[in-house]
């Protein structure tokens, strides 16, 4: 019995992890699209970098409503069908964006959008990660992560082949194909034994939120680990297409290529730290990069333009931070309570990156007074430093068993 269990064993985490992969690549294209165009869009709006700016961070500050509604859904009702509903809702928002007439109507809809985004992310999550084997849970969890960073390669791709001959627009109407990815969900995706026992053990939602209230000091831990991470990752990536246009002056050619280099970068570092960390521990991994990447900052901002050298630099900086991120999946869900794990660290990831949604606009607001590298740099060096700091004194739960076929 066994022997014919295992095969559909393997291939259901295969399975689970190709859809929170494919999710999350396909939302961060979504995402990314924006900062690739931004110039773009706010000249056909009449406005400014920054207010176009202010539409990444409202998108960001809507995050926590989709984990919250979401990761609910997903605690109740099964990973499955909340993953399927949200992927539909973001990748009609993301086409209705591209018919925007004005900036009124566009930040109404990344509002919308954020919520679909921020809903993604930890139901995929913790079907990938309660789905896997938990000796491969850290360098699976890097591979899941890196979806983010596939997402905005093929947003640079498509900014290089796209953009120049049809303009902004299209770019959103390609947003639409997520909502493909339902089918392979509904078709080829189970649920994970670990929610199923779970499931069959919870009474009532008064019990549930119980649960919560008494893990309310891991919680805060996490969002404000998640806070750091997100100041990170947006403090070196939002801004960094229009650094390379408008101080660098490079054109849409380089600065897709530069782009995609890093994200190159992004994707190796996510993977080879990832499984770094099945070995050595989730923090040691993360703490590493973050502070390999404190002392890059030179390369990646300071250095002459010459793309060699900035394409090193990015290539360089995206593996140091993608690397901790990609530790991120599979230690928050090891850190989270097993009956809370489709809302619990959804929830705080997104509300972190509701703290850390302010990254880009106050990088766009620091270059009245500095350059674009000064700024990024800046904000960048504060950040690596003080989120090594907190990851370090926080708490780690390598390998935790979470119960069913994925331990």
């Amino acid at each position: 019995m066994n022997a014919t269990r295992l095969p559909d064993q393997s291939a259901n985490s295969r399975n689970a992890l190709l859809a929170g992969f494919l999710g999350w690549t396909l939302d961060a294209f979504d995402f990314f699209i924006l900062t690739y165009v931004l110039s773009q869009v706010a000249a056909d709006f009449h406005k400014s970098v920054a207010e176009m700016a202010f539409t990444l961070t409202a998108s960001l500050m809507m995050r926590p409503v989709g984990a919250l509604l979401f990761g609910l859904m997903a605690d109740r009702y099964g990973r499955r069908l909340p993953l399927m509903l949200d992927v539909l809702f973001y990748s009609v928002i993301e086409v209705l964006s591209g018919f925007a007439p004005n900036y009124t109507a566009f930040l109404v809809l990344r509002l919308l959008y954020g919520i679909g985004m921020g809903g993604e992310w930890g139901v995929g999550a913790s079907l990938a990660m309660e789905s896997v084997p938990a000796k491969w849970r850290g360098v699976l969890s890097g591979v899941l992560q890196e979806g983010y960073a596939l997402g905005n390669l093929l947003a640079a791709i498509a900014f290089w082949t796209v953009f120049p001959h049809w303009g902004w627009r299209p770019m959103f109407f390609i947003g639409g194909l997520p909502a493909l990815l339902t089918l392979f969900i509904r078709a080829k995706v189970k649920e994970s034994d670990a929610w199923k026992a779970h499931a069959a053990a919870r009474k009532s939602w008064r019990e549930y939120f119980r649960a919560a209230t008494a893990n309310w000091k891991r919680f805060v831990y996490l969002v404000l680990l998640m806070a750091m991470v997100n100041f990170i990752s947006h403090g070196t990536q939002d801004l960094y297409p229009t650094f390379l246009q408008r101080q660098l002056h490079f054109n849409t050619r380089a600065t897709a290529v530069i782009s995609i280099v890093s994200m190159v970068g992004a994707i190796v570092g996510g993977i080879l730290v990832g499984l770094y960390s099945d070995h050595r521990g989730r923090r040691r991994a993360m703490v590493t990069s973050l502070l390999l990447g404190l002392l890059l900052i030179p390369v990646w901002v300071f250095a002459p333009p010459v793309i060699a050298l900035i394409s090193a630099g990015a290539f360089l900086m995206q593996f140091m931070v993608q690397g901790a991120w990609g530790v991120i999946p599979a230690h928050i869900n090891e850190l989270s309570p097993g009956a809370l794990r489709g809302f619990f660290p959804g929830f705080a990831y997104q509300l972190g990156v509701l703290i850390a949604s302010t990254a880009p606009y106050i990088e766009a607001k620091m270059t009245s007074r500095l350059s674009y590298g000064q700024a990024m740099g800046t904000f960048a060096g504060i950040a690596l430093a003080i989120g090594a700091v907190v990851i370090a004194a926080g708490p780690e739960a390598h390998r935790v068993a979470f119960g069913g076929s994925g331990t």
